[in-house]
């Protein structure tokens, strides 16, 4: 089944949810800033998106540059900043099977379903 990691607050992932409905396809919502992921959850993301765990990072977010940007991180360190702080995660994500994708542009989506 798909899933797809939504922020119901973010237009991208908003428009990311209206392509999974549009598809017909059934798929699960998981709104990780009501229920944060956990270090192992991004790490097994982050294992299917086939990224480093910077690349999921939302550098731009005030929370990154006030307390981790021009640190020196290990990529546990910046899964840890995620797993705390899930408004640093890329959105949407969608998931299907052992395929994974972050939906910006949303119309990368499609490439997955």
């Amino acid at each position: 089944m798909l899933k797809i990691y939504h922020n119901p607050r973010c237009m991208k992932s908003r428009e990311g949810l209206a392509i999974l409905e549009a598809s017909g396809k059934p798929f699960q919502i998981i709104k990780y800033m009501d229920e944060p992921l956990s270090s192992y959850a991004l790490e097994q993301i982050i294992e299917l998106l086939e990224i480093q765990p910077i690349d999921l990072v939302r550098t731009n977010e005030m929370i990154w540059k006030e307390s981790y940007k021009n640190r020196k991180l290990t990529n546990g360190e910046i899964i840890k900043a995620m797993a705390m702080h899930p408004k640093l995660i890329q959105r949407p994500i969608v998931i299907n099977g052992k395929k994974a994708i972050i939906g910006r542009p949303p119309l990368n989506i499609k490439s997955i379903l």
